[in-house]
């Protein structure tokens, strides 16, 4: 589905940047980042830590969304939204990689290897450093 699919159906909608908004989002982001900085990964805590992962990249994308004036309530959504609004191609193809994991623990009950967790507990943190300094410097 394309961004005008999404604002169509009302899965995406204009609204003023909440600046109060956009620094909650980005503080439990950053809980989340220095709770999971503290955990172990193996095989039976891999799939809880990568939704861990995923949800503090979401929470990033939100506030970037807030930023830009809109509301976003698809997680797939946020897929287009990376790359139609902000030409963040590469981060737009990373959340989507994890969305789809993460659904997959959420909805299907399919375990995630500690393998695809250790990556994920450099890469999302990366991704969310870069898009923190070039988005929210003057926050």
């Amino acid at each position: 589905m394309d961004w005008e699919a999404y604002e169509d159906k009302g899965l995406v909608r204009k609204s003023a940047p909440d600046k109060e908004l956009m620094k909650s989002l980005l503080k439990m982001s950053e809980n989340k980042l220095e709770f999971l900085s503290r955990q172990t990964i193996d095989e039976k805590s891999a799939s809880l830590i990568l939704t861990l992962y995923y949800e503090a990249l979401r929470e990033v994308c939100e506030a970037l969304a807030s930023l830009k004036g809109f509301k976003i309530y698809s997680h797939e959504a946020i897929t287009q939204f990376l790359k139609r609004n902000l030409s963040e191609d590469a981060a737009s193809a990373i959340f989507d990689r994890y969305r789809k994991l993460r659904n997959g623990v959420n909805y299907y009950s399919r375990a995630v290897s500690s393998e695809e967790t250790i990556k994920a507990s450099t890469e999302i943190p990366a991704l969310i450093a870069r898009l923190k300094e070039k988005y929210f410097k003057s926050l």
